[in-house]
Parts: C-alpha cells; structure tokens; sequence
C-alpha cells in the first residue's frame, strides 16, 4: 500500500485510476468531478473507460476509483444498451483485481459500484454490498439528511468533526445485500430503515472505501461529501488518521 506522508496530503507521484462509464448517470461529468477533488489532495488521475484493460493494469496505480454502471444488463429492459454497456469481467481480470487489493491495494467505490460485476460473487466480498435486482432499492432522487454514525471507538476519521447531520441531494439505495464486517459511517432513512451510505474496511492488506452516493453532480456540492471524497481517498490510501482529518 502506498504510504502518503504527513507533511502534505497525497504525493505527486499518487496515480488514482477512475473506472468511468454505464447508463443513466452523466458519467463523464462525474468522473472529471471525482477527478477534481482527487486532484486537491494532490492525486494525478487517469479515467479509463476500457473496464477490462484497466482492471488487468491495475498494478499500475495506487487508487482504483469505481464511478461506473457497468453490469451484464441482461433484463429486457435493457436490450437496446446491452452491446454498447454490457460487461462481465474476465476470470484473469478478476484475479489480478483480488489480488491486488488482498496485497495492499486501495478502492474507492461510488454509488452503483455495488450493482457493476453481477456475476463475480467476489465483488461484494471486496466492495461490501450487492445490488439484489427487485429487492434493493431507491427512492426518487431528492434531498436527503444524512446522518453521521459514532461506533464504539468512537467516529471513523472520514467522518470525524462532520455535523451529525447534513444534507444532500442524491439518490438513496436501500435493502442492499451487505457484507457481514459492514459498520455504517453515514446513513440515511427510507422505506422505514436506515440504510447504510458510507463504509471503510479492510480486505486482505487493502482498504476499501464504499459510498453508495454521487447520483449526479449536485451530490458533490455539499462540503461534507467533498470532504467525505478526499477523505476516504486517502484512508484507503493508508494515510495517517490527522492526514485524512485535514483533507
């Protein structure tokens, strides 16, 4: 895992990798968006829309940054994009991306990172939920107060100094099929439940960072999930605990 270093936030020499692309999201606005905040704490970033290439390259950056809808789409409801958005990840592109996280690499994974790769059972033990089709779901996009969690050792420092609450405008996924280690950092209530919105674990010797937020640019307007985005960057970075504080 790269080591970032106290005197400033991320080194030049940081590479973050963003994975970009799929339906109903402007994709390329959100990734240039991610890339903007990554490049505040000192990140050089690359976005790849090439899944396959990218996921066997990804010995080659410090960051994979997951900002993309890209699942098999084999629903009828989505014939007419199947050929140009449908994926399934190669078994070699899988294994290199599983080892490389279980060897220190680090994730970051955004909104509908959890419904890409529906047929790798593996992802949801790296990124923490899965999509579950007619049982996950979300409300109308909208406004949304977040929640700040404190767990017993008190709160995570990618949320640490947030005001309990807080609001966004964003989509809000709910009912998914979460990881058992999953302790929610933010979350936010619908359909009579609060759903997870944010987590950080560690896979093997990598950290991983989920947030099902960033439905479409004005999810990133609010300091706290600015904050929430550098943050989290560089925690699965392996950044010391008053390093991610001040991002």
């Amino acid at each position: 895992m790269t080591a970032v270093p106290v005197s400033g936030l991320a080194s030049p020499a940081t590479r973050a990798t963003i994975l970009s692309g799929g339906v109903a999201h402007d994709f390329p606005a959100l990734s240039a968006r991610l890339a903007e905040l990554l490049g505040g704490i000192g990140l050089t970033t690359t976005i790849r829309t090439d899944i396959e290439q990218a996921a066997q390259a990804v010995a080659s950056t410090d960051l994979l940054v997951v900002n993309m809808l890209r699942w098999r789409m084999l629903d009828g409801r989505y014939a007419a994009a199947r050929d140009e958005w449908g994926l399934a990840l190669s078994e070699p592109a899988r294994t290199v991306v599983s080892d490389w996280v279980d060897g220190g690499g680090a994730v970051l994974a955004l909104h509908a990172a959890c419904i890409c790769f529906d047929d790798w059972p593996g992802w949801k033990t790296l990124v923490g939920a899965r999509w579950i089709w007619d049982t996950s779901a979300h409300p109308p996009v909208g406004p949304v107060q977040v929640s700040v969690r404190t767990g017993p050792g008190g709160r995570h420092p990618i949320v640490d100094g947030l005001p309990d609450r807080f609001w966004t405008d964003d989509e809000i996924y709910g009912f998914l099929d979460l990881a058992d280690d999953v302790e929610p950092l933010l979350t936010a209530e619908h359909g009579g439940t609060a759903h997870p919105l944010l987590w950080a674990r560690e896979v093997g010797a990598g950290r991983v960072v989920h947030t099902t937020l960033g439905h479409h640019l004005p999810s990133y307007q609010p300091p706290e999930i600015q904050r929430m985005v550098r943050r989290g960057a560089l925690w699965a970075l392996g950044a010391p605990r008053d390093v991610v504080r001040a991002a």
